[in-house]
């Protein structure tokens, strides 16, 4: 194990192999001081960040975070490993690779020069570099990247901004969820996904709601794709059974452990795929994996120790979780960036700087990486922390955003954004919807030459007359 030190102000700093010096250099957060492995103050944090930035990129090809032998992500992103694409920044330090980050944004081919590096970067690295950049460096970068996917809509194209519509009801009751897809797609939302997290576990309530979004999806002839967020294995029972599937929904996190507490295994990710994609479905496109992660998930299931028996911190492995999403080819990635709650991020100040980091490590390997701008009411966050991120993560081309009626998510008891919240930022910032749920909407006159919504009364809009269609 290798010891970094640096010596602040005349007081000597050691850190003691890889993972203390990523977790010491990690800004503030709860989960880190829960786990045990945060700095102690701000000038241990410094120094930590000082160390991090003069070690080599090559070093975190040879020392592990989480153990090879025994971690089977840790296999994968080794294993995984572009060396022609990591030729390029092979000789730089994790300072050097932000400042040959910086530099390329200014550059008038900055998309290519990010898109070439991408499989050369491990999640490590850019878990490394993040943690020395500033927001609006974190911002910079990830505004300059673009890795579209596409199933019947395209997302993460630039100057678009897509919404994941999410019309929960607590007890999946079809009229509440069908009445939401409505308001939903009235104001302009869901050309990421329709997707409902189903209050039952029961695989015949998840086939009903299947069926639901499909009937939806073909009664009114819509450029949208559809999801129930229920276990990949009820997904693969649902696709034998002939259910019309579109994508298939799995959470994941950074450590073969804590993905074992999610039930799933990496050739169980790979069935699921090929099980989605044998449905041939898309239409522009054929990415059919859906992944959602979040920073302390992997602390959350007492699965984030690391090389030495130390603890990792929670932003390191959430990139290994993009790691994981990356080998799968997904749609979508969305991190729930303040879902978990206090005890990981603690206030607004934590879940603005983890929502940029998630948005800048998942874009730069290579993601459609978009984020649930959202809080859990016990934490210290509020409406205006959440409008902050959303405009913040919209200038960072996060690719969507997820959205629920009024801002308060009746199933699951969180705040996320509202479909007027995506309308305010796409205005703000000049966004537009993916391009196929735009061309849609402009053939109901719903939308105008700007890509902007029309106001227009709800019963007199041309697709409160085609809502009749669906019983």
């Amino acid at each position: 194990m290798t010891t970094y030190r640096q010596i602040l102000n005349g007081v000597a700093h050691r850190f003691d192999g890889l993972v203390e010096v990523l977790a010491k250099a990690s800004p503030r957060r709860s989960g880190d001081e829960l786990a045990g492995c945060a700095a102690r103050s701000a000038a241990e944090r410094a120094a930590a960040q000082w160390a991090l930035a003069d070690i080599p990129l090559t070093t975190f090809l040879t020392e592990e975070v989480v153990p090879y032998d025994t971690d089977d992500v840790t296999r994968l992103i080794i294993d995984g490993h572009d060396p022609e694409a990591f030729a390029e920044i092979s000789q730089l330090t994790v300072g050097g690779l932000r400042e040959w980050l910086l530099d390329a944004v200014t550059r008038p081919d900055a998309a290519a020069r990010l898109g070439r590096i991408a499989a050369g970067l491990t999640p490590e690295m850019v878990a490394a570099t993040s943690k020395i950049m500033a927001g609006q460096d974190l911002i910079a970068v990830a505004a300059a990247v673009h890795h579209p996917a596409a199933f019947r809509t395209t997302v993460g194209l630039p100057g678009r901004l897509a919404t994941r519509l999410q019309p929960n009801h607590p007890t999946d009751d079809p009229s509440g969820v069908a009445a939401a897809i409505i308001d939903g797609l009235l104001m302009g939302a869901g050309d990421a996904v329709i997707g409902i997290n189903p209050a039952s576990d029961s695989p015949q309530a998840a086939a009903d709601l299947v069926r639901l979004l499909d009937d939806v999806r073909v009664q009114l002839d819509a450029p949208i794709q559809s999801c129930v967020l229920t276990h990949v294995t009820t997904t693969i029972g649902l696709i034998e059974a002939g259910l019309p599937v579109d994508l298939v929904f799995q959470s994941i996190a950074g450590t073969q452990a804590a993905n074992r507490s999610f039930g799933v295994t990496l050739p169980l990710l790979a069935e699921a795929r090929a099980a989605g994609e044998s449905l041939g479905r898309g239409t522009v496109g054929g990415n059919v994996m859906y992944f959602e992660t979040g920073q302390g998930s992997a602390l959350s299931a007492h699965a984030h120790i690391g090389v030495g028996g130390k603890p990792v911190d929670q932003q390191t492995l959430e990139a290994r979780a993009y790691g994981v999403a990356r080998a799968y080819d997904p749609l979508l990635v969305n991190s729930v960036v303040g879902f978990i709650g206090p005890e990981y991020l603690y206030d607004g100040k934590q879940i603005i700087r983890a929502g940029l980091e998630d948005n800048f490590c998942g874009t730069l390997l290579g993601l459609p990486m978009g984020v649930d701008v959202c809080y859990t009411n016990h934490t210290e966050a509020d409406a205006d922390d959440m409008d902050v991120l959303l405009t913040l993560l919209g200038a960072a081309g996060t690719a969507y955003v997820i959205c629920v009626p009024g801002t308060d998510d009746v199933m699951l008891g969180y705040q996320s954004a509202s479909f007027h919240d995506a309308l305010y930022v796409r205005r703000t910032l000049g966004l537009r919807p993916a391009p196929e749920f735009e061309a849609w909407l402009a053939s109901l006159g719903m939308i105008d030459d700007a890509g902007r919504i029309i106001p227009l009364p709800a019963i007199g809009s041309p697709l409160a007359a085609l809502t009749t269609k669906v019983a």
